[in-house]
């Protein structure tokens, strides 16, 4: 390992463990770091490190540092080490210290980038919640599709009317401004209303309550978010779609 990156290490670990120091115990410090190394920690004193914790998280580092393997591998394992020990508070803070340390950030998001990616996403959704998932943040992420999706909708429409009322104004087979089909035969009103009733579920069942819920009481899985953001994917290319017919 090359001075460098040695020397990253040194201010990596430094850097988390004043961060951590009061957030973590040292059982729970070293249970993660047993479940991700298949080495023993050695032990690096520093004589400015005065918390036991703090100190734990350098000598896990720094034991991984001197370990023989690929950089890439090494950096990975790092970076699971040091998520893996924070909580959601401070991953943001986490991850901005290791991109300053010259982990790379594809590194540090590789595994959620390219699940993010093998779902073919609208281009809305990539400019609009990519970078929330990528940091974990779910609800944050699915709430700011959901505003983006109401928001085009009323641009195309020429609408003033929001959420709810307004996709069932606006898409509605007899009288709205947007059509997805021809409202001709009733697959084609079937299919309208559908999209109608779909992108209004969307409004009352996805967007209001982000709009409302603190993001600690209304919590959004991984999974959950990945399916939510198809859904609304799905709507963005309906919305392409359809053609405005002024009334």
């Amino acid at each position: 390992m090359s001075e460098a990156l040695i020397m990253s290490y040194k201010l990596i670990a430094i850097q988390l463990g004043d961060l951590l120091k009061w957030d973590i115990t040292v059982n729970e410090i070293n249970r993660v770091a047993q479940a991700i190394f298949n080495f023993k920690v050695s032990h690096f004193p520093v004589s400015s490190i005065t918390s036991q914790r703090a100190q734990l998280i350098y000598d896990w580092i720094m034991t991984l540092a001197t370990q023989k393997m690929n950089n890439d591998e090494r950096n990975k394992l790092l970076v699971k080490f040091c998520i893996e020990i924070t909580g959601d508070r401070n991953k943001d803070k986490v991850i901005r210290i290791l991109e300053e340390n010259g982990v790379k950030y594809n590194l540090i998001y590789k595994d959620d980038l390219n699940l993010f990616f093998s779902r073919n996403y609208h281009e809305e959704i990539h400019k609009h919640a990519r970078n929330l998932f990528l940091q974990g943040n779910y609800f944050h992420a699915v709430f700011e599709a959901a505003k983006a999706y109401n928001q085009a909708v009323k641009e195309k429409s020429q609408s003033d009317k929001d959420g709810v009322g307004l996709m069932m104004d606006v898409f509605n087979s007899k009288n709205g401004v947007l059509k997805i089909t021809k409202c001709i035969t009733e697959t084609d009103i079937n299919v309208q209303d559908g999209i109608k009733f779909l992108s209004a579920g969307l409004m009352q069942a996805i967007r209001n309550p982000t709009a409302h819920e603190p993001a600690i009481t209304w919590p959004i899985s991984k999974q959950d978010c990945l399916d939510i953001l198809s859904f609304i994917s799905f709507l963005f290319r309906q919305l392409d779609n359809a053609q405005y017919y002024k009334v």
